[in-house]
């Protein structure tokens, strides 16, 4: 049993995390990377998606795998990490097998945060693949959570303030399966690098839309506000900057056997993770997404009907995730966007 040692996507066996990130960029970029090759598939749920390589894992295509995972600040000018992380795999001999050589295969995808206040003049070569072949170097069971990574330059929408910092943050569970071979359960885990247009707290008030799925105080332990304040159900979110710079990037892992296709509906069954945690999700302005991985060292009696426990643990740890990275935010941007605990300083 591996149950829930750190409270984190590496619970699931087999899973490393790396982050790196610029201060003065401020940006970064997170890879998460199975040891061995691990059954993928994503599901794009917002409107204004960038991604690399998704298709390779779509149902549609022949590879149904992959050797990494990339999440990336950047924007569309970040798409290039995936090549740092390929570098990174390619050394060391890891990739799908073509013929006589191995070809690494990294699905990507990145947020907007262009207009942080960084300083993105990097030249003419963006930063990003050298800042995912050190990330993917660095790779850990346990990593930085909040201001890091991919999530260094995220923001959301906040009704104190207009935006306050997004950031990394993850989550697992242990689910209980009497048809696993060896008749005790598996691992889920999540990861999030969160930059929604919407808000993941509650009006003008330190309470998270999640917190009904909240463990053991990992994010403060406030639960929800009493009495409910009026207007809580009037959307906020975070247009001033800038219309098209969101996204919530989100990894779930488990350890049990899955097919491609099983791993396509644990993607689909895991976005309902974000609608729990962030209001309005999956804008026309957002360009979320969940990728899955399936390591496989678990084997199933019977997959199919282990389904409906996974991804119910899924959601819970996607939800508890998004809310994780903006609670563990610090500091301010360099445009001066505040943290989580620097608006909700004593509670």
């Amino acid at each position: 049993m591996n149950a829930s040692r750190r409270n984190l996507i590496t619970d699931v066996p087999g899973l490393s995390v790396g982050n790196a990130h610029d201060e003065e960029l401020a940006s970064g970029v997170t890879v998460i990377l199975p040891d061995l090759n691990a059954v993928a598939a994503a599901s794009i749920l917002g409107g204004g998606p960038g991604s690399r390589e998704v298709d390779a894992i779509g149902l549609e295509g022949m590879v149904g795998a992959a050797n990494a995972i990339v999440l990336s600040g950047g924007s569309a000018l970040g798409l290039d990490a995936a090549t740092g992380a390929q570098s990174f795999l390619r050394e060391k001999g890891r990739g799908y097998a073509v013929g006589s050589t191995r070809v690494p295969i990294v699905p990507q995808a990145i947020l907007f945060d262009l207009l942080n206040g960084g300083n993105k003049n990097w030249g003419r070569h963006p930063p990003y693949r050298d800042m995912a072949y050190e990330a993917a170097s660095a790779a850990a069971e346990s990593f930085a959570l909040g201001s890091a990574g991919a999530g260094f330059g995220a923001t959301v929408a906040s009704a104190r303030g207009g935006r306050m910092r997004g950031g990394l943050g993850s989550a697992s569970e242990w689910v209980s399966l009497t048809g696993t071979a060896a008749g005790a359960g598996v691992s889920v885990g999540a990861i999030a690098a969160v930059n929604a247009v919407g808000s993941v707290t509650i009006a003008d008030t330190p309470y998270f839309w999640a917190a009904a799925f909240e463990r053991d105080a990992e994010f403060g332990g406030l639960g929800y506000p009493q009495p409910w304040p009026a207007g809580a159900s009037r959307p906020v979110v975070k247009f001033a900057p800038a219309l098209r710079g969101n996204t919530t990037l989100c990894v779930v892992a488990t350890d049990a056997a899955l097919t491609h296709q099983q791993c396509k509906r644990l993607a689909i069954m895991a976005a309902a993770g974000m609608a729990r945690a962030i209001v309005p999700v999956f804008t026309p302005y957002d360009g979320d997404i969940v990728f899955v991985l399936s390591t496989g060292r678990v084997p199933l009696t019977e997959a199919t009907a282990a389904l409906p426990a996974i991804g119910a643990a899924a959601a819970n740890c996607v939800t508890r995730a998004i809310a994780r990275g903006v609670y563990e935010a610090s500091g301010r941007l360099p445009d001066g966007t505040p943290s989580y605990r620097d608006l909700f300083a004593g509670g």
